[in-house]
């Protein structure tokens, strides 16, 4: 046998015919495969459900309105999955970067697909439609098991009212956006513990720091441009009369709260994608 007739066993073929498509399928095959990443993704919907269910049951006692109230059946339906989900998906978002670097198995992604742009694209599409489907199933569950509950009392409101389902929509985005998020920090940071802290300070701690600042302008709308108020705007609705922002009245409107998410989604991921473009594997 010639030298030229021997093929190495490690040969890892270019990139030539390595398309974008595929790394997705990769990526979506890593989520599914590890009972990590799927039992988050299932506890998005449980808790989400749960949460409603509990609330439905205890409505009565918690004070009801006098006539049928959207705001109202948001705040039950919504605060589970938007509360919790938005934690959970953010450490999903972690794990799925910095679970590769601390296994080492990062080098095998990078070498199969050498572009880690692509790589990280790839991820956040993966992880974004993930959890925005988890959690829109748990926001749409919760809003059909809770009808009845509501109906009950005359007060169910349906999917066609006003907003209604915008605001299931955004609570589901919200939650997506988390996940970019986590991804992003976890990309930039890559430890998990530093990454999961990171993330609990950016959607829980950083607004209960600046409510207790001292009042100014810069510190108010700060916290109204915040990820987790923009969260709460997501899922609630638009003031009729109301502008599309409105700091100095401290009035976010779904819509540019959907902005607001995403630009916090987009400048950590944009971080991370520097620090993997730049960083050692």
């Amino acid at each position: 046998m010639t030298a030229t007739e021997k093929h190495r066993a490690t040969f890892v073929a270019g990139p030539d015919g390595l398309t974008f498509v595929g790394v997705l399928r990769s990526e979506i095959i890593k989520l599914t495969s590890l009972r990590s990443t799927v039992g988050l993704l299932l506890s998005i919907i449980v808790f989400g459900l749960a949460v409603s269910v509990a609330l439905g049951l205890t409505m009565e006692d918690a004070g009801l309105p006098d006539a049928p109230s959207a705001g109202f059946m948001l705040d039950n339906v919504t605060i589970g999955t938007v509360l919790f989900g938005q934690l959970i998906a953010g450490i999903l978002g972690v794990l799925v970067i910095s679970g590769e670097y601390a296994s080492g198995t990062i080098q095998s992604t990078l070498i199969a697909a050498p572009s880690r742009l692509t790589v990280l694209a790839a991820k956040a599409v993966v992880l974004f439609v993930s959890a925005t489907a988890a959690a829109g199933v748990a926001l749409f569950g919760s809003w059909a098991i809770t009808y009845r509950m509501f109906a009950a009392f005359g007060l169910e409101i349906g999917l066609t009212a006003p907003g209604v389902t915008f605001a299931l929509l955004g609570g589901s985005v919200y939650v997506g956006f988390s996940a970019v998020l986590g991804l992003g920090i976890g990309t930039m940071l890559r430890s998990v513990a530093a990454s999961v802290a990171t993330v609990l300070s950016v959607i829980l701690l950083l607004p209960v720091v600046l409510s207790v600042l001292p009042a100014s302008p810069f510190v108010r709308n700060l916290h109204l441009l915040s990820m987790s108020k923009a969260g709460d705007a997501m899922t609630s609705l638009a003031d009729p009369g109301g502008a599309f922002l409105h700091l100095a009245d401290g009035y976010v409107s779904p819509a540019a709260a959907w902005i607001i998410a995403a630009a916090w989604a987009g400048v950590f991921l944009l971080l991370g994608a520097v620090r993997l473009r730049r960083g050692d594997a």
